[in-house]
């Protein structure tokens, strides 16, 4: 018995061993097979276009993709990679250098960053500029042609610069309110007539919402748009636009650079967590925009383990407090200075912003040639004494104290706790001069109100257009209407919600921008901001820093000193 069960034993032992090797022999053949080229040349390809294309992460939707009709962050990115300009900034380049501005992980060198230097990308060279700064003759680039086959030359430019101002989208006062002709003056020259001389012109043509757009596939029709397609002449084509994923092929007869990877594809996330936990699984490749602090932390904290990239650059998002002049206690200026003088800007970056701000003493980035830092010199941080001292100038004391509101977005924790902070230094040490009461709203809500007066302040940021100082100054400071006596009536003043008025601002403002001489322009930078500092309808508070984090295999992750985020720099190695 014991015999006979030993050999059914072995004997099933050895059909198994037998079943195993054959059905291993079996997986192999196929496994083979299946790896052998086939006739189809399309089939190699499109594996290496798989493994070659990058998934970017963010949690920002875009609302359109609309040359004339984008506004907004991500969607001028998109623009920046999706089409061309008459001009452009020089970029970083994959050269590396010892790594000072980047924290690469254990990685001791980054690659070379870009500049603002600008550089001719859809035109030849720089403009030629009359001598009465009024017009702009442009050579434009032969040898370009749309996504959809449409030769490029100086007509389909024009066309693309009329229709951005004619459809009258959101970003069309730009040019509108600069521009008084745009022609084609040869087929490939191109020339563009001033209402009236702007410094700041030439930069402003490198805003990427003016880029070429094929005249076969958009027409000239106010208010007429389309949101999810985009025919320009850019490295990438966009060939999938849905509520969660974008994807962009690159554009095989793209005339300049062609992209070090096979396309992007652009993952949407419904949160920052989403995004989060998504990076730090490696679903994706790059994540960018818009982590909270505490993820960005907890990434930067782990990068050197993981092996993760953590590229920052300081941003030129500038953040601030609208004051409304026309609201009492506000309409005393010394209440203005008093509120001005307790804000500690290290503080805030270090107790709520976590050291991923740059503070900041001017409406206008430090980072520009003619930046003065007048709130520094005028107020410092948490000068309290100063603020008692002016608050009781002004006629308040503890049982006059001066109220103020203060207003911020309901959806933004990190104006919230900058608010509370404010308010618990008030409290603690300002003698009961002062009273700072802490107000939300719905951001849509806000900005529909913001020129009705209905805000006594309001916390807001600004991204900036354009890089020029101009960008940071006109938008906020200017009045087209109004008096010293009513305040701003109608101008970006009274837009922005301050309605401040001063003539000496807009006398200053309209020299800046028809002088040509970079020197005598940065004086006149400088006395606005010294009437900035004395007058104070908005308090400068901090320079948000961007920050995009990659994977250890991803190469080429750039971001620009302009805040742009060139996508076919990227590889993976």
């Amino acid at each position: 018995m014991f015999k006979h069960q030993l050999f059914n034993s072995v004997n099933r032992s050895r059909q198994l061993i037998i079943q195993f090797i054959s059905l291993f022999c079996l997986c192999c053949f196929l496994v083979i097979s299946c790896s052998q080229p086939q006739n189809n040349p399309n089939n190699t390809s499109t594996a290496e276009i798989q493994t070659n294309r990058i998934t970017i992460g963010t949690t920002l939707k875009p609302r359109t993709v609309d040359p004339a009709d984008a506004y907004e962050v991500i969607s001028g990115n998109l623009l920046y990679n999706l089409g061309d300009r008459l001009y452009g900034y020089k970029l970083g380049t994959t050269e590396l250098v010892p790594n000072l501005l980047y924290n690469l992980g254990d990685r001791l060198y980054g690659y070379k960053l870009g500049t603002t230097e600008l550089v001719p990308q859809l035109a030849t060279e720089m403009p030629k500029i009359s001598e009465d700064g009024i017009t702009y003759t442009i050579p434009i680039r032969q040898g370009v042609t749309f996504h959809d086959g449409t030769p490029f030359n100086s007509e389909a430019m024009a066309f693309s610069l009329k229709r951005f101002i004619e459809n009258e989208g959101p970003p069309s006062s730009l040019l509108a309110n600069t521009v008084e002709s745009v022609e084609a003056t040869g087929e490939y020259q191109l020339t563009i007539k001033l209402k009236k001389p702007f410094a700041a012109f030439t930069p402003l043509l490198a805003f990427s919402g003016l880029c070429a757009v094929s005249p076969q596939a958009y027409t000239i029709d106010e208010n007429k748009f389309k949101p999810d397609t985009f025919i320009g002449t850019g490295p990438y084509k966009l060939v999938e636009y849905s509520t969660d994923v974008l994807r962009l092929d690159i554009f095989d007869n793209y005339w300049g650079e062609k992209p070090q990877n096979q396309g992007i594809d652009i993952q949407i996330f419904s949160s920052s967590a989403n995004l989060f936990n998504a990076f730090k699984t490696g679903a994706i490749d790059v994540a960018y925009l818009s982590l909270d602090t505490d993820q960005i932390s907890n990434l930067e904290q782990e990068s050197e383990r993981q092996g993760w990239q953590v590229i920052s650059t300081d941003g030129k998002t500038v953040n601030y407090i609208v004051l409304n002049i026309n609201s009492a206690p506000l309409d005393n200026k010394a209440v203005r200075q008093a509120l001005a003088a307790i804000v500690d800007r290290n503080l805030l970056n270090k107790r709520v912003l976590r050291e991923q701000a740059e503070p900041i003493y001017s409406l206008i980035p430090n980072k520009f040639e003619g930046y003065k830092p007048v709130f520094q010199e005028n107020y410092g941080d948490g000068n309290f004494d100063k603020s008692k001292e002016l608050l009781k100038e002004a006629g308040h004391s503890q049982d006059n104290p001066a109220k103020i509101e203060i207003w911020y977005a309901s959806n933004s924790t990190k104006r919230q706790l900058v608010a509370s902070t404010l308010k618990a230094s008030v409290e603690e040490k300002i003698d009961g001069l002062m009273e700072l009461e802490l107000n939300s709203v719905e951001a849509a809500t806000a900005f529909k109100n913001l020129d009705k007066g209905l805000y006594q302040t309001f916390m807001l940021d600004w991204y900036g257009d354009f890089v020029d100082a101009d960008n940071y100054i006109q938008p906020f400071l200017e009045c087209t209407k109004g008096s010293e006596e009513t305040g701003c009536e109608a101008g970006a003043s009274q837009f922005q919600g301050s309605f401040y008025y001063s003539d000496r601002i807009n006398q200053l403002i309209e020299e800046q921008r028809q002088e040509q001489n970079p020197e005598k322009r940065q004086d006149i930078f400088r006395e606005i901001q010294d009437l900035l500092g004395e007058d104070v309808p908005f308090i400068p508070l901090w320079l948000d820093k961007d920050y995009v984090f990659a994977q250890k295999n991803i190469n080429g992750v750039n971001l620009e000193p302009t805040q742009q985020f060139p996508f076919w720099t990227i590889n993976k190695s």
